[in-house]
């Protein structure tokens, strides 16, 4: 993939999960990085995970760490310049931070509805505006961390559901204004993904073993997923050559979850 080689990936959500997996499988194919999360340690460990990755593609000076919430404007001002700074160049913006919180319409407080969407729609809408100048630039692209929430309703997680959705019209609506600038945006769209995420969004260990195992009969082909095969997908979504056809889709990474009718 030597397409990838030297270009500039900022990956949000870096500390952990989706986000760690795509900085890594990024690093392994030579993209220098910039991490964005919350957690200092975790993100350097993901810094050291992805030199590994790399196998010597990339220096220690082409991974940059950048600690900060990006629900606070100043954070998301502060990542798009300290890597343009320190890199010149913006080609790959991946949006994988993002939140779950349980609870109905009925039930779920407005703080609660206002921290997911504030989360997962408006930092990524921030976010998209400060890079789209630098990516004009690269001709380069955005991938969105969605879910198979944003494409089907399921009962107990409306603030998320309702959140994915409006980040995928997101995707549609910029890919389409982009276009002419030759900048693709898409979005891939997991099922259940073995991550931290839903222990954050508050199940306990018994329950979440209980998803996961409940998620063998909800998923057609039989298990949940592997963070590496959503980075994967991320990969070939931000690859100019492999995808260079594709924008504004919503790429379903969910062993079919998206097919069939919850259960």
């Amino acid at each position: 993939m030597a397409q990838f080689l030297n270009k500039v990936a900022i990956v949000t959500g870096a500390s952990s999960g989706i986000g760690k997996g795509v900085a890594m499988h990024l690093a392994s194919l030579g993209c220098c990085l910039s991490l964005s999360g919350r957690n200092r340690d975790n993100l350097n460990e993901t810094r050291l995970k992805c030199l590994e990755s790399s196998n010597g593609l990339v220096k220690e000076n082409q991974i940059i760490v950048v600690e900060g919430d990006l629900v606070d404007e100043i954070n998301r001002v502060n990542l798009i310049n300290k890597t343009i700074d320190h890199f010149g160049r913006l080609d790959v913006l991946v949006n994988s931070a993002g939140i779950i919180a349980k609870g109905t319409v009925e039930v779920t407080p407005p703080d609660v509805w206002d921290k997911v969407m504030d989360v997962n729609v408006k930092t990524v809408f921030h976010l998209t505006q400060l890079a789209i100048p630098h990516l004009k630039k690269t001709k380069g692209n955005i991938v969105n961390v969605s879910s198979v929430n944003g494409l089907r309703a399921f009962a107990g997680v409306a603030a998320y559901c309702v959140s994915k959705a409006a980040l995928d019209q997101l995707t549609r609506n910029t890919a389409l204004e982009l276009a002419a600038d030759g900048v693709r945006v898409n979005s891939v769209n997991p099922g259940v993904i073995i991550t931290e995420i839903h222990k954050r969004g508050g199940m306990s260990d018994e329950e979440y073993a209980a998803f996961l195992e409940k998620s063998k009969t909800t998923h057609p082909l039989g298990r949940p997923g592997n963070v590496d095969e959503v980075a994967r997908a991320v990969r070939f979504l931000a690859d100019n050559q492999d995808s260079s056809f594709i924008t504004g889709v919503t790429l379903s990474v969910d062993g079919g979850r998206n097919l069939v009718c919850p259960r």
